[in-house]
């Protein structure tokens, strides 16, 4: 029943994890030996000393013993370097599992996001927005030269503006008198041209006078 709701699946990615709870245990147990045997063989070791001279028999055994136990040292040392070897096995092939399941899932990430995009897509697209970029310009240079065919020529501006100021300058000299009769009388309005059939009495009279005036400056010379 525990298979049919994932308990197997939950099982077996545990059994990585239970399998190194067990050997540390298994490890701290013949550590543990380990440390008696020693203490034994350092006891045994004392005895033979201390019968060395008095009980050469007792001495004997003591040595018999802490060999003995000096091979059962051995083999436990050698138990306890297989276990530490298994847990560096283990958690090293763990960590390989664990990165090559988040390698796995990255891979599986990006199928996703990659999804329906194939490289035909991309290149219609960038296709799409290099021709909505020209339309873009093309709109942008239609629009620029409608606003440039209406727009009033600044030569045209500057010279109307000059003329104003012109103008402007003319009536402030007019009104204080500084402007010479020369540049007044052109101002006024243009006579009508043509032959002068006739002049006008008063004109004549002045013109007599005139030549008179002449006439007397010469015979005095």
């Amino acid at each position: 029943m525990g298979g049919w709701f994932g308990g197997g699946a939950a099982k077996k990615k545990d059994a990585p994890k239970n399998a190194i709870l067990q050997l540390r245990s298994t490890l701290e147990m013949l550590n543990k030996r380990e440390r008696h045997l020693q203490n034994q063989m350092d006891e045994e070791d004392a005895k033979a000393r201390k019968f060395i001279t008095s009980n050469k028999t007792a001495a004997k055994n003591a040595l018999r013993k802490k060999k003995q136990l000096e091979s059962t040292l051995e083999q436990t040392s050698a138990q306890i370097m297989n276990l530490e070897g298994q847990i560096a096995s283990i958690e090293t092939a763990n960590i390989n599992k664990e990165t090559l399941d988040a390698l796995s899932n990255a891979s599986k990430a990006m199928k996703t996001i990659h999804g329906g995009l194939t490289i035909d897509k991309v290149d219609a697209t960038m296709e799409d927005l290099e021709e909505q970029h020209a339309i873009s310009k093309e709109i942008a240079t239609a629009l620029t030269q409608g606003s440039t065919a209406n727009a009033v020529d600044d030569d045209e501006l500057e010279a109307e503006l000059q003329d104003l100021q012109q103008e402007e300058l003319d009536n402030k000299m007019l009104k204080t008198g500084s402007v010479p009769v020369s540049d007044q009388i052109h101002r006024l309005p243009n006579v009508a041209t043509g032959e002068v059939k006739g002049k006008a009495p008063l004109q004549e009279e002045d013109d007599e006078e005139e030549e008179l005036r002449r006439l007397q400056a010469e015979m005095a010379m």
